[in-house]
């Protein structure tokens, strides 16, 4: 009976012979071949078509959507479909990132004609350097592995991780010489979380006009709780005669006017107010906003223009329903 002792140890063993393999690695991205590669593809006016068979071109369709997500267009290509139409996806402009460990993939090498016909250039990500894919390439980035984690020496692993790290190195050195920023890592993520935290502003975000809920400085506690309770945002904005923002009351404040009895009919909301509050603009990023709410342990914000003027307001439950949270 095969107890858990021993399938942590088999796990670890697999960890360590892949950490080896990573190591390993270095070598080869110190290279001149990695800095030529990442050079050619940044002279690429075309895009990046990533191409590998079986567990390569798994790790192939991971590379390319990183590649593609963070400046370098870059698409994936089955080399057995290319063979039979999906080539013609293929323009002069473009670099073919070919993947096989063994550097002998027989889909990949019947294209290599055709491709250098058309004279695309050809990066060859192979662990072994005499293959024909290593030698019919215009440049070869070696990913050898000292052994695979695979105790029978047949699934790939150790080989599929540093190909996977090769292509990330690849990628960000790309990101980092094309100066790209997260404003356009955004751009290409609109529909995720990421993107929602990194495109969302305030002023997406916030209730504007007649949601704002703000009263003047000298109504009584009472009035100041009806617009506290029609606005919904458990707080409202004091502003004076001139418009101006003055200070907040919210529903923490209410429950420290309660404990000290304090009548709520008679007394003016600015001698309970909370003074010089903590306010926003509505051009900066939503999930700067809610990193003031975090640090200041607050739920809500009042956003002002310019003038110090109210112009919306937010909360905790807004964050949410945007999906900055």
């Amino acid at each position: 009976m095969i107890n858990q002792t021993q399938l942590r140890q088999w796990g670890r063993q697999v960890i360590d012979i892949e950490k080896t393999a990573l190591d390993n690695l270095y070598q080869y991205v110190d290279s001149d071949a990695f800095g030529q590669a990442c050079e050619l593809i940044l002279q690429c006016k075309g895009k990046v078509i990533v191409m590998g068979m079986g567990k390569s071109g798994h790790i192939g369709n991971k590379i390319s959507a990183t590649l593609a997500s963070t400046g370098t267009p870059a698409f994936f290509v089955h080399p057995g479909e290319a063979s039979h139409g999906d080539l013609g996806a293929l323009a002069k402009n473009d670099i073919i990132l070919a993947i096989s460990n063994s550097g002998e993939s027989s889909e990949i090498l019947t294209l290599l004609p055709v491709i250098q016909r058309m004279g695309v250039p050809v990066i060859a990500i192979t662990g072994k350097p005499e293959s024909n894919m290593a030698r019919l390439s215009k440049l070869h980035l070696c990913i050898e592995v000292p052994e695979e984690a695979c105790p029978l020496g047949l699934a790939p692993t150790s080989s599929t991780t540093a190909t996977l790290v090769m292509g990330d190195a690849l990628a960000v050195a790309l990101l980092q010489a094309r100066g790209f920023t997260r404003d356009d890592f955004a751009l290409s993520h609109p529909g995720g979380s990421l993107g929602r935290k990194l495109l969302l502003k305030v002023s997406d975000v916030m209730h504007h006009g007649s949601d704002v809920p703000q009263v003047n400085s000298q109504v009584c506690i009472t009035e100041s709780l009806y617009e506290i309770s029609n606005k919904g945002l458990g707080m409202t904005a004091v502003i004076d005669d001139n418009q101006q923002l003055v200070g907040i009351f919210t529903d923490g404040d209410l429950r420290r006017v309660i404990d000290a009895e304090v009548n709520l009919r008679t007394t003016p909301i600015s001698q309970v107010m909370t003074p010089n509050c903590i306010t926003i603009r509505a051009d900066i990023l939503a999930a700067q906003a809610l990193q003031v709410m975090d640090e200041k342990s607050i739920n809500g914000l009042i956003v002002v223009d310019e003038n110090q003027r109210p112009i919306g307001a937010l909360n905790m439950l807004d964050m949410v329903k945007a999906g900055v949270i």
